[in-house]
């Protein structure tokens, strides 16, 4: 018995490990492709405008849904995710590989169009490896792998736009892209030495449909985890996305702001997701859930009061760390709920709709958090951003209830 106890948390550490590999293979060359992407086209006397189409390319990760089901009803066995999986990183690596070799200045449209293709690739590995990630961890454990999946991406942003690109500027565009295409298929190594991985066969009824994704809202029981999705993440998304015009306002320089932002705010919240994993098996989802909401209500809180101060760095240091922490805390919260919503034979299909809502409740609220801020300044967006988290509170407190098992319901 206790070397079988051995054996199976030999195997859960082992695949914790190998979805964190997949995760970080993600967001590493992502982050570090829109920065750097970013940064050089400033450098080239691109517009704003110009520059603030290239979020386009990121348009397969908000519509991914769109074709989930395809690959839900496509793999049925672990052997089925892994070629998945790694056809999908092969593609990544390549488009990143033949990105390398064309000059950002003189030949854009072809890196735009291969930078599209990679992330084409990368969130249709994103819904397999959800989807498995899913099917093969027992509910207990799956706060500890979402844990994995919020350090991954924040992990990811951290070398992708902080400490990449410092390399960027001693080795150059030719060197470090097609070491990423190297670095995404290293990352494969844990998923094919795993044999821990293991899922029950899908039954046939279960198989998924193309209109798969539309079904999901036909579910009563879903509601009010919609209004969650939408809600959580809104109290902080909008000071988030108002951190850098407030310091360039008072005064710091870009790489100032990359290190404050990028790399201590992101570290924190690469830790604070660690952290809400451990503590979400502790505590239960439900407690988690308040308490990271009433964590949220008071990042906003602490913003306004500085308004009222002359500015402090240090102070609001500590609001950048803090208002990461939530975000790195509120994410593993989100995707364990999420992974409570899935139904049989969907399960990549159902989590990738989720997912897809919170991100683009954020994105509404950091485009309101622009508008706000120009008509009443900081201050109101702050004021609304308390409104909103207060929502949120009541509304987790009403849809939601405590149960008596603290561990089942992760």
């Amino acid at each position: 018995m206790a070397m079988n106890n051995s054996e199976n948390n030999n195997g859960r550490i082992m695949s914790l490990g190998t979805f964190l590999a997949l995760y970080i293979a993600q967001f590493v060359p992502s982050s570090f492709m829109m920065t750097a992407l970013q940064v050089t086209m400033r450098e080239g006397k691109y517009s704003l405008a110009v520059i603030g189409l290239l979020n386009l390319v990121r348009l397969p990760w908000l519509v991914k849904f769109l074709w989930s089901p395809l690959v839900d009803r496509h793999c049925l066995t672990v052997g089925d995710y892994k070629k998945t999986i790694i056809s999908c990183e092969a593609v990544y690596a390549l488009a990143l590989l033949f990105t390398g070799f064309f000059d950002v200045k003189s030949d854009l449209l072809l890196i735009l169009i291969l930078f599209f293709i990679s992330m084409l690739a990368s969130s249709t590995q994103d819904i397999a490896t959800d989807a498995l990630a899913i099917l093969s961890f027992r509910k207990q454990d799956r706060s500890l792998l979402n844990s994995m999946q919020s350090m991954g991406s924040f992990g990811g942003t951290l070398i992708g736009s902080g400490l990449l690109l410092m390399v960027l500027h001693s080795y150059g565009w030719h060197v470090v892209v097609p070491c990423l295409a190297l670095f995404v298929l290293l990352m494969l190594i844990p998923l094919l030495l795993n044999r821990h991985i293991t899922i029950e066969a899908k039954k046939p009824e279960n198989k998924a449909k193309l209109a798969d994704f539309i079904w999901f809202f036909s579910q009563r029981s879903v509601w009010p985890q919609i209004g969650f999705l939408m809600l959580y993440y809104m109290g902080i998304i909008g000071i988030i996305s108002t951190l850098r015009p407030y310091l360039v306002d008072h005064g710091y320089s870009m790489k100032e702001i990359g290190f404050l932002i990028g790399i201590v705010g992101t570290a924190s919240s690469f830790v604070c997701a660690w952290f809400s994993g451990v503590l979400l098996r502790r505590i239960g989802l439900h407690r988690a859930r308040v308490l990271f909401a009433v964590c949220i209500l008071s990042a906003p809180c602490y913003f306004l009061l500085l308004s009222f101060f002359p500015f402090s760095k240090v102070a609001f240091l500590i609001g950048i760390i803090y208002v990461q922490a939530c975000y790195g805390l509120a994410t593993v919260v989100v995707y364990t709920s999420s992974m409570q919503c899935v139904r049989p034979g969907r399960e990549g299909t159902d989590f990738t709709v989720q997912v897809v809502i919170s991100h683009l409740s954020g994105m509404f609220i950091a485009v309101a958090s622009g508008s706000i801020g120009q008509w009443f300044g900081y201050e109101g967006i702050y004021v609304v951003e308390i409104a909103v988290s207060a929502i949120s509170l009541i509304y987790i407190l009403h849809f939601f209830k405590a149960k008596k098992d603290t561990i089942s319901d992760l």
